[in-house]
């Protein structure tokens, strides 16, 4: 194997990781009331925003979801600025205001998580016709849920994203379910990226819970949209780990159907590929050590972290 190769596992490795370790920390200081409002989890899905973003280049952009913390760690956002966001300080992305569901940077090229389901679909797309019009060279990958592939506003951007041959990649998280409607209740087709072929586009399905196939798919992908050729539809399986939002305890997903995806977990999986890359555990320990004192540090910053001023705050909307 090529040294590169395991630079690029190993850099997917502690993307994920990372990710994983976030979110488990943003719950326990859910619970503890540091983080109000909703908190939606990307884990079990890490895999996607790391194969993804790592075959992206620094200057291409993103487009998130309600579950978009992963998008955002995975751009390369700051942990601790991240954290701070959640917390709701003034040292947060958004400066507190955004919160769980609104992680935005525009130097990072994140134009925002969305609380809408769907709502970041249009975005992506007319984010993708500036960039065509102005003749510049960076692509955009728009995530988004199975449910969110159901909404009218898919069939509108991808329709119109395909006539203006658009450099957008439309990358579907496909979860298993949108909020307690399992995917098998709410498509008829088994996958969800034939529906590309009704736009006149690509459309592939990949192995969400491998964060190496996700990176290797998107190498044509990605060729595309940069020469000019259009977008692709690009259907990442995985599912999501527990319920829709921390408060759901997600019972209605079937026992053997959880155990299951437990057992082709992204941080299981793409260990694998470090071993087989010739990495030792004592090495990944250490990198799983490394990333647990940067997520502790985070912790620590959004706690010692300023809250945002009242009299700032009703500036912004106009009230003093």
């Amino acid at each position: 194997m090529k040294e590169t190769d395991q630079v690029i596992i190993q850099e997917l490795y502690e993307k994920i990781v990372t990710i994983r370790r976030f979110e488990e920390a943003a719950i326990h200081q859910y619970r503890i009331g540091n983080i109000r409002g909703y908190l939606h989890l990307y884990i079990g899905q890490e895999a996607i925003a790391a194969g993804v973003i790592q075959a992206l280049v620094a200057d291409d952009y993103i487009v998130s979801t309600h579950r978009g913390h992963g998008h955002a760690i995975a751009k390369g956002h700051d942990l601790r600025l991240v954290m701070a966001e959640l917390f709701g300080k003034e040292t947060g992305y958004c400066r507190g205001r955004g919160g769980s569901m609104h992680v935005s940077s525009l130097s990072l090229r994140n134009l925002g998580a969305n609380g809408i389901v769907g709502g970041g679909i249009p975005i992506a797309t007319g984010a993708a016709l500036a960039l065509k019009l102005r003749g510049e060279h960076q692509i955009v990958a728009c995530f988004f849920s199975d449910g969110a592939a159901n909404n009218g506003v898919f069939h509108e951007s991808l329709n119109m994203a395909a006539i203006y041959k658009l450099p957008v990649l439309f990358i579907l998280e496909n979860n298993q379910y949108a909020v307690s409607t399992p995917v098998s209740s709410s498509s008829m087709v088994e996958k969800l990226s034939v529906r590309a072929q009704s736009y006149g586009m690509p459309g592939i399905t990949v192995d969400g819970n491998d964060a190496l196939a996700i990176f290797e798919a998107m190498e044509n992908p990605i060729r595309r949209a940069r020469m000019g050729d259009g977008p692709t539809l690009i259907e990442c399986v995985t599912c999501r780990r527990g319920g829709h939002h921390v408060n759901d305890p997600g019972l209605y997903m079937p026992d053997d159907e959880v155990r299951k995806w437990e057992e082709r977990d992204p941080v299981i999986i793409q260990r694998s590929h470090l071993l087989q890359a010739g990495l030792t555990t004592t090495e990944i320990d250490a990198i799983d050590a490394r990333i647990q004192t940067g997520l502790e540090e985070a912790v620590q910053y959004a706690s010692d972290s300023p809250d945002p001023s009242v009299e700032e705050f009703l500036a912004d909307i106009g009230v003093a």
